[in-house]
């Protein structure tokens, strides 16, 4: 067997560690806004085609060069319309979130923006675009890295302290996280229930798993959901396994939306009844990815 095999595929194994979450909750529940429209692909933003990924017509493209006015509408309404839906989805039942913002979406909408810092959220660092980041330079992924942090904290007000890239980060990007100095967290993972640190360049680093399947990503990219009903079915599910198991082994449940998916009229409504659901059980703690880093870092240190 190679000793330097890069992968860990053993993790916390049959006996996860207690994570001790507030209030002697049995699920961490976090919650996650994607907030990207702005920053995908696009002719006008110079790229040599437009968005094909998330869309209302999965696959759909008209080919390099050529504007699709139909894709950017799709991304419109997430800002335009989806946002301010689940916004106020969450101020009503006064849920804290984590925005997965891009800064360069941010920045093109201001009000958005406000509505996001007014409101107390945390925004975790989506890049400063929505693009790739597998096929990046180091030099440009660093340079991009600086400029998102720099930009988020102009339209925050406060720097992001999470990472989270386009779907693939590239093999430097955990490293350049980690020089970089500020990010308590990334969340360029999928692999467990819980947090974890890892060894990077010599230094401990906190990882907290993200999710691909309780997401409603799933309305666009088949097999997933086709219908609001299913959408919901599989979030309680989730939440019943994690809720169960939470009364010897607690873990965390992870939440990803997008504004112009989930913030669809039909899609919302089954994220009301489920939040509604989530809020009927005691013993749950609803919280930010940066509260869970925080409670992490002081409970579970590196050892």
């Amino acid at each position: 067997m190679n000793p330097n095999y890069p992968r860990d595929l053993i993790g916390y194994g049959e006996n996860p560690p207690d994570p001790k979450w507030p209030g002697g909750a049995r699920v961490a529940v976090q919650i996650v806004m994607n907030y990207e429209e702005g920053s995908e692909y696009s002719i006008p933003d110079g790229d040599e085609r437009s968005e094909t990924y998330l869309t209302e017509v999965p696959g759909a493209s008209l080919g390099p060069n050529k504007r699709d006015l139909i894709v950017e509408s799709v991304y419109e309404y997430g800002s335009r319309a989806g946002f301010w839906r689940l916004m106020r989805i969450f101020k009503e039942r006064d849920i804290p979130i984590t925005v997965f913002g891009a800064a360069l979406a941010l920045e093109r909408n201001p009000e958005a923006a406000r509505a996001i810092r007014d409101a107390g959220y945390e925004v975790c660092s989506h890049g400063w675009r929505w693009v790739g980041f597998q096929d990046m330079s180091e030099e440009q992924e660093r340079a991009d890295m600086k400029r998102a942090i720099e930009s988020i904290e102009r339209t925050i007000g406060e720097r992001p302290y999470g990472w989270y890239c386009r779907y693939a980060p590239s093999e430097n990007t955990r490293r350049l996280v980690v020089e970089e100095g500020g990010f308590l967290y990334d969340s360029n993972s999928y692999d467990d229930d819980l947090p974890y640190w890892v060894k990077v360049s010599g230094k401990n680093h906190l990882v907290i798993p993200y999710t691909l399947d309780v997401n409603d990503m799933k309305f666009s990219v088949p097999p997933g959901f086709t219908a609001p009903s299913g959408y919901f079915e599989y979030m309680k599910d989730t939440f019943d396994v994690l809720y169960r198991e939470g009364k010897t082994q607690p873990k965390m449940m992870s939440v990803g939306l997008h504004t112009r998916l989930a913030g669809r009229p039909g899609r919302a409504a089954a994220l009301e009844r489920f939040l509604d659901y989530v809020l009927e059980h005691k013993r749950v703690w609803v919280c930010r990815r940066i509260d869970i880093a925080k409670h992490w870092i002081a409970e579970h240190p590196p050892k």
